[in-house]
């Protein structure tokens, strides 16, 4: 019986492990491309590792494609965008989560709608409310189109945790001379880290890659593009630089992927939590 099951699970590793590498493939050669010339893209096929490995498509890609300030430009908007929605929405899941009011469940209601709406129906309102408000050719435009949006799953993660914390922690504080925003700050805020966490994460990863609504609000002016539409600039008329894009490429995911394995933990945690409330 234990022979059969280690063989089970062994087939099962094998199968798994297999499966894993062909879901990975992709990235892998994206990575290792960066690393190849044009003739060595173009000649090697499928084959992964480059027989020259060199890093000219990095530095054309950060100095010539104009990379450095398209970096600056998303690290910028991104973390804006991450401390903005975070407190919105771990405010708002707060007075959602702990306190009954009218038209409460109308409100919900409303911000479960607007779930519905794709990203390309707001995209000229948007531009129409940013252009009257001056906000067009500049970064603090593309941070405040960012943070649009009711982000519902964000509301729903911190409105679940908050309203699962015993309200005799809530009284305690009350009775200490805390009032509603300083029990927020000092009290409710501090145990949602595992949300906080999972929040920084996603809404990072959702920032850092958009490219719509950064296409839209920076095609009169090229210096405010971000990574993702800079990566698409890249594609000339007629001459594309492929190698230049997978080293572009691989600059723009390695951010993400050093957030997510920082924060995984803590990432896990947050939905796990989320789920059991």
């Amino acid at each position: 019986m234990k022979i059969r099951r280690w063989l089970g699970k062994g087939i099962l590793y094998i199968v798994l492990i297999v499966a894993a590498f062909v879901w990975m493939y992709p990235f892998i050669w994206m990575i290792t491309a960066s690393f190849k010339t044009q003739d060595e893209f173009w000649g090697s096929g499928l084959n992964i590792l480059p027989q020259h490995p060199t890093f000219d498509n990095f530095i054309r890609s950060w100095n010539n494609a104009n990379f450095s300030q398209y970096f600056l430009n998303t690290i910028i908007v991104t973390v804006c965008a991450v401390i903005i929605v975070l407190m919105c929405t771990s405010a708002a899941g707060y007075a959602l989560g702990r306190y009954a009011f009218p038209g409460k469940k109308v409100l919900l209601g409303v911000f479960m709608a607007s779930i519905t709406i794709p990203l390309t129906f707001t995209i000229i309102p948007v531009y129409e409310l940013l252009n009257a408000m001056h906000l067009t050719n500049n970064l603090l435009g593309l941070i405040v189109a960012e943070c649009g949006g009711s982000h519902i799953l964000f509301l729903m993660l911190f409105s679940s945790f908050y309203s699962g914390i015993p309200k005799e922690m809530e009284e305690a504080a009350i009775v200490d001379g805390c009032g509603f925003f300083q029990t927020y700050v000092r009290i409710m805020f501090p145990l949602a880290k595992p949300i906080i966490v999972t929040v920084v994460i996603m809404q990072f990863i959702w920032t850092w890659n958009s490219f719509l609504m950064p296409l839209v609000l920076t095609l009169s002016q090229p210096s405010l593009r971000t990574l993702a539409v800079g990566l698409y600039a890249l594609q000339g008329e007629h001459v594309v630089d492929w190698t230049g894009i997978a080293a572009g490429a691989t600059i723009s995911v390695l951010p993400v992927i050093l957030v997510f394995i920082a924060m995984q933990k803590h990432f896990v945690n947050g939905i796990a939590g989320a789920v059991k409330s």
